[in-house]
């Protein structure tokens, strides 16, 4: 049985948190051009419903996964983020064209009560059912965890489940943006993180993990595994290594990808430090790859990097290790130079963010994006050209 840590007393981390910051900067590097289809590792790039006639205004925080039927996706849809008509809409892949966009579940508490959904996480585990996993609530301090799943790949769904609460993080909420992983017994171990207010202060960020044995029914809470002094770390990716390590790389606000290790199997986590590769606050994602190799897919830039006339989520970039450590970039998905046209909603013009990545049976990788947050974009690259 996996080990449950006790979070930080409450009153310790209004004590010293104030004041201190971590001066921490990113390894400069040559990236590639942008990846053209046919050409190198990037075979294919469409997006999953057309814009043009896109089932509503924004849209955002894809998941996607490999069923024994095919390809599903799922991210977050409504007015705006935040707004209660958001909830989470599906796409399966069917004879080689993504199917319409339905939109499974929804915010609605009561008659008179709804809220917006969040960050969908499908998961397939080796035995049961397609599992779709998303958050209820009005922002990311105040949500819960839900959970539904589909014995049909993705046709049909269960009716949703709320997944709890843990003394050590309140409402427990599954993985929070970036797929589990399955254990060798059968668990399967969530990266999750958590935002945390403080009284007439601004916050902090802190990781932690669930782990359920029985497909979501009952939960073990490890950690959280940092306090939000050094960094101010979420949305945790799992690597895993031949020896048995795991390493998780996060969102930070101190610029870079933060990292932090375990030699037990999850059971504990070393200090969070940061790892060469810059982050504008931006949500990543990564996966071991068959061969060993570990493969990343975040923002190559920083705040306040690019100049006005784009933003900092502006450029996306796959980067490859060999240890986790030393990272290469190795294709560029995204970049934007120009302005946005005349009568363009600026906020979200030239984002390419919040990636999903896994890796098929056919060895080839998936990889999902929000696009200027009126699409999802799905690319597909040959993991032997990378």
């Amino acid at each position: 049985m996996l080990g449950i840590m006790k979070s930080y007393p409450r009153f310790w981390l209004l004590s010293v948190f104030v004041g201190l910051n971590v001066s921490v900067s990113a390894k400069d590097f040559d990236l590639p051009p942008v990846a053209e289809v046919g050409r190198g590792a990037l075979i294919s790039a469409e997006q999953i419903f057309s814009i043009a006639n896109k089932p509503t205004k924004e849209c955002h925080a894809s998941t996607i996964v490999e069923t024994p039927t095919g390809l599903v996706s799922a991210w977050f849809g409504g007015t705006r983020e935040k707004d209660p008509d958001v909830g989470i809409w599906l796409s399966r892949k069917e004879g080689g064209q993504w199917s319409e966009p339905m939109e499974v579940v929804n915010g609605v508490q009561s008659m008179n009560l709804r809220y917006a959904c969040w960050n969908p996480v499908l998961f397939q585990p080796r035995e049961g059912p397609l599992m779709l996993f998303y958050k209820v609530g009005p922002n990311p301090r105040d949500w819960w965890g839900m959970l539904t799943t589909s014995e049909d790949g993705g046709l049909s769904w269960s009716w949703p489940t709320k997944l709890g609460e843990d003394f050590a993080v309140g409402h427990l909420i599954g993985p929070v943006k970036n797929k589990p992983i399955q254990l060798a017994d059968g668990a399967i171990l969530c990266p999750s993180s958590s935002e945390v207010d403080v009284e007439g202060g601004d916050g902090f960020w802190r990781v932690h993990f669930e782990l359920t044995r029985d497909l979501g029914k009952t939960w073990d809470v490890i950690g959280p595994i940092n306090d939000g002094i050094e960094f101010d770390s979420i949305q945790p990716s799992i690597l895993t290594y031949a020896n048995g390590d795991m390493q998780v790389l996060c969102r930070t606000q101190q610029a870079v990808v933060s990292q932090s290790w375990s030699s037990d199997g999850g059971r504990s986590w070393s200090a969070m430090t940061g790892t060469e590769l810059p982050n504008p606050s931006a949500g990543t994602d990564a996966i071991t790859l068959k061969d060993g190799r570990q493969l990343l897919v975040y923002n190559h830039s920083s705040r306040n990097e690019l100049n006005g006339t784009i933003g900092t989520r502006a450029l996306l970039n796959v980067a490859i290790s060999n240890d986790g450590e030393h990272w290469k970039p190795v294709v560029t998905l995204e970049k934007l130079t120009e302005k946005a046209p005349p009568g363009t909603d600026r906020r979200h013009w030239g984002e390419f963010s919040y990636p999903a990545v896994i890796q098929a049976k056919d060895g080839r990788l998936h990889i999902s994006y929000t696009y200027n947050r009126e699409g999802v974009k799905h690319a597909v690259l040959d993991s032997k050209q990378l």
